[in-house]
């Protein structure tokens, strides 16, 4: 038992080092980000507004000043060994074949760190793939080359559905869609994602949010909004010749704002037809 205490201490401890820079370093690097864009000369992730993009943009900077800290422990090391050894300081070189201690510490260590490294990536993970009470649902469609949306009839409104193709005069250039996906802020969204043609992907930085596009295949991830905003992304898998034009636009609205969006959606886009599953409907 004491030596199961020991190991937890100690990963625990590997993975907080890196972790005491990387709050701050978070805090810099988020507000020299985009908010719901990318910006000129941009080098971080955008601005994170779900709890998926800043345990992602988190989990990121950890393993960056981990990488650093085993970086600069090797270059010391190999630094030391030139020093130390080198032939003025050290003419009769050793003829010792192996140290068991450093045998036993290069292969402990090692697993130790990646231990260390797995339990916040499976914690990661756990949130991703959970599968949370969802207050909506929004169905995508990807299509050669723009999205279709789909909201389903519910207790607060829905029954249509609408297409969403870049539009070219507004900015920022080449991420704007003449309809926007709206919705509202704080609420799970699940969005049940399938293709029409060839595979797309369905990609928002500020949510960490990616999931493919298959034919045939409903693949499903969900998001929490905090923030309101609009936020762009794009399609992130090779879909053809204007694949570079096929932008994602979210606006996150107060509760109000989207039942008063919900009430002109109904009459804007067309109705779902005759109450379709979502694959009739593709």
């Amino acid at each position: 038992m004491r030596g199961m205490r020991t190991v937890r201490t100690i990963t625990r401890g590997l993975w907080t080092i890196p972790f005491i820079g990387a709050s701050l370093a978070g805090t810099l690097q988020a507000s020299a980000a985009g908010f719901g864009q990318p910006v000129p000369w941009e080098m971080s992730r955008q601005i994170p507004v779900t709890e998926n993009a800043r345990d992602i943009l988190n989990f990121e900077i950890g393993l960056h000043w981990l990488s650093l800290a085993i970086s600069l422990f090797v270059l010391g090391l190999i630094l030391w060994c030139i020093f130390r050894f080198g032939e003025k300081r050290n003419p009769s070189p050793s003829r010792f074949t192996h140290n068991t201690a450093i045998e036993v510490a290069w292969t402990i260590v090692p697993v130790l760190i990646l231990v260390a490294v797995a339990i916040p990536s499976f914690r990661l993970l756990r949130t991703q793939l959970g599968d949370p009470k969802a207050d909506m649902i929004v169905k995508v469609i990807g299509h050669a080359w723009y999205w279709s949306y789909e909201y389903p009839q519910t207790e607060q409104g829905g029954g249509f559905t609408f297409d969403a193709n870049i539009d070219e005069d507004k900015q920022p250039r080449l991420l704007q869609t003449d309809n926007e996906m709206v919705v509202p802020v704080g609420k799970i969204v699940k969005v049940q994602v399938t293709a029409a043609d060839v595979i797309h992907s369905w990609a928002m930085p500020a949510f960490g949010f990616k999931i493919d596009a298959v034919p045939g295949r409903l693949n499903q991830m969900w998001f929490r909004a905090e923030k309101e905003g609009t936020f762009h992304g794009q399609c992130s898998e090779l879909c053809g010749q204007r694949h570079a034009y096929m932008p994602i636009v979210v606006r996150v609205v107060s509760d109000q704002a989207y039942a008063e969006w919900l009430k002109d959606a109904k009459t804007k886009y067309a109705a779902i037809d005759n109450g379709k599953s979502f694959a009739e409907a593709r």
